[in-house]
């Protein structure tokens, strides 16, 4: 199953590939939100939330008494985060089906948050302008997302280097921008928001996550990358065999894009 304008595969292959990545990004994404310290009770918003990864970990910190709304457009991806949110125990949290470019909530949220959404969309800024208008007076608005750069493995791989160059031109042929992370902070300004600070992190070794999500990205991106002519489907089919051989020996070394963090709040 595959969401319209958006270059991974969505549906069930799509969350466990979400699985993956959210083991990865869960150490810096936690620091983050604990670093904000997101008070209890509080009312958030999860905007392209996918498997409801960090939904859940909002969920927990907002306690009983706060409340976690996620919206995404992938129906199957929010049926099962719906069932892991019940598997948990937790019932302060929602999904609904949205397109977040048409969000028509008003100072609704103590919280807005989005990871890796806005560099697939074709107009990054009228999303987030919606994301903005979301949160309340004096609210968080809290993104994260790409910016791919800063390549390098060991040893060398031919795979590696090709996965490099296709994901980001299948995400530029279907509108998106894979090195939209530094824009974060000055859109943030533009859409109002104040007392902006911003941070990198990058996730890169031998931990056998980081070292699958190269072949793993670049399997649920097929489709894509032939749709838009950018390789024919039998030598992305062979470069995924590879990455995936790459991944499995536990000597490689490799980097993953960089992700910008970036979060302000809006005036009171």
């Amino acid at each position: 199953m595959a969401v319209a304008g958006y270059v991974i595969r969505g549906g069930l292959a799509g969350r466990e590939r979400l699985r993956v990545l959210a083991r990865i990004q869960a150490a810096p994404t936690i620091r983050l939100l604990s670093r904000l310290r997101i008070a209890p009770g509080a009312r958030c918003l999860d905007a392209g939330c996918g498997g409801g990864d960090v939904a859940l970990e909002l969920a927990r910190m907002v306690g009983p008494g706060g409340e976690v709304v996620g919206v995404d457009r992938d129906e199957v991806k929010l049926e099962l985060a719906g069932e892991e949110a019940r598997a948990a125990g937790l019932h302060n949290v929602s999904y609904r089906v949205a397109d977040v470019s048409a969000l028509d909530a008003e100072e609704e949220f103590d919280l807005v948050y989005s990871r890796f959404l806005l560099a697939h969309l074709p107009d990054p800024a009228a999303a987030l302008r919606r994301l903005v208008a979301a949160a309340r007076p004096g609210g968080l608005v809290v993104l994260e997302d790409i910016d791919f750069t800063g390549p390098f493995c060991h040893p060398p791989s031919r795979a590696y280097r090709r996965f490099w160059e296709l994901f980001p031109a299948a995400v530029r042929a279907h509108g998106g921008d894979p090195t939209f992370g530094p824009a974060l902070p000055g859109l943030l300004a533009g859409a109002g928001v104040r007392a902006i600070d911003v941070r990198v992190v990058q996730a890169t070794g031998r931990d056998p996550d980081v070292r699958l999500m190269p072949a793993l990205t670049l399997e649920n991106s097929i489709d894509a990358v032939a749709a838009a002519g950018l390789a024919r489907r039998e030598a992305v089919e062979a470069m995924v065999d590879e990455l995936y051989a790459f991944a499995a020996d536990p000597d490689t070394v490799l980097a993953l894009p960089r992700v910008v963090q970036a979060w302000g709040r809006v005036p009171a």
